[in-house]
Parts: structure tokens; sequence; C-alpha cells
């Protein structure tokens, strides 16, 4: 075994794998040992090279504990992706009240909306998702927002054909 140094090469190329283990943590949900590498040093807000936050991946792939311990842990509800996405869009889009709930209470920006204006509301209603599309007007979401196209939530819902989302945000709402 040689004592000379590593090339640079190799420490990036471990660094690289061990962000790589980081994002598949956030993914499969292992909130405990999230948690434990944040309190060792690990930037909660830390992103990947599309720009998704560890609580991005953890909500868009459904894992409450994980998004929770990050959150706890001092990561932001709203860090965007490159996409301009939030982690609540990404929560309204796959259906995960708990997950909406938990980003709500939290703090995350119930009108943050992606760069060409489409809110989780419209999101929600694109997709019939009704529970969320109730919750997110509890907590303050418009529904006469518009986005760039000068949509609201339920012009989206009816492009979309989510009949039960049009419905619910219809003249009544």
């Amino acid at each position: 075994m040689s004592d000379a140094p590593q090339s640079s090469g190799d420490d990036e190329e471990r660094m690289l794998e061990a962000m790589r283990e980081v994002f598949a943590l956030a993914r499969s949900g292992d909130g405990q040992s999230l948690a434990a590498l944040i309190e060792r040093g690990l930037p909660p807000n830390l992103r990947n090279e599309k720009g998704d936050s560890l609580v991005m991946l953890a909500s868009y792939y459904g894992h409450v504990d994980a998004v929770r311990a990050l959150l706890e842990h001092g990561a932001s509800p709203d860090t965007r992706n490159e996409a301009g996405q939030t982690p609540l869009a990404g929560a309204a889009f796959k259906g995960f009240r708990e997950i909406v709930e938990l980003l709500l209470a939290h703090g995350a920006d119930v009108e943050g909306a992606s760069p060409d204006g489409r809110t989780a509301l419209m999101t929600a209603a694109m997709f019939n998702r009704t529970e969320i599309v109730e919750l997110l007007i509890a907590h303050g979401a418009n529904p006469d927002a518009r986005d760039s196209r000068g949509l609201t939530a339920a012009d989206a819902a009816a492009f979309m054909g989510a009949g039960k989302t049009g419905a619910q945000l219809g003249p009544l709402h």
C-alpha cells in the first residue's frame, strides 16, 4: 500500500458518490439518517444537479417522516428546483395530503408559483386532488390567481378534464 496522497479526482468521485447516497436517503425516506447527517454538518437545503432539495425529493416520493425530520432540522419548505417547482407543488401533484399539511405547517408559501405562474392549487386542481384543493384554499390559496396563460385553478381543472375539482372551484368557491 502506498503512502502517496490520493488524487483530487479520487476525492471528487468519493464526494459525488457520497452526495448520491444522501439524495437516495431522501428518495427512500430515511429521515433518521438525514437528520443525523444534518446534525453532523450536512446543509439541510442541499440540492442535487437538478436543483431538487432533500425536502423536494422526500415530498415528491411521499415520505412524511423524512420531510418532517428535514423541516425540523432547518430545511426550507420552499426551496425551488431548477424548473421553479416547490415541494408543495410536488406534493400537490402527487396527492400527498399529509405532506402538504406538513409543509404548510412549516411555513410553505401557499401562493408560491412556478415561473409560468402555476400555483400548487392549480396543480392540485388539474389532477382532481379535491382534498388538497380544499386544504390549500383553507390555508389562503387564491382560487382566482392566474398563471401566465391567464388560467385559474378552475380553468386548469377544466382543461385537464378534472371534473371534481372543477365543480369544487366553480362559481360558488
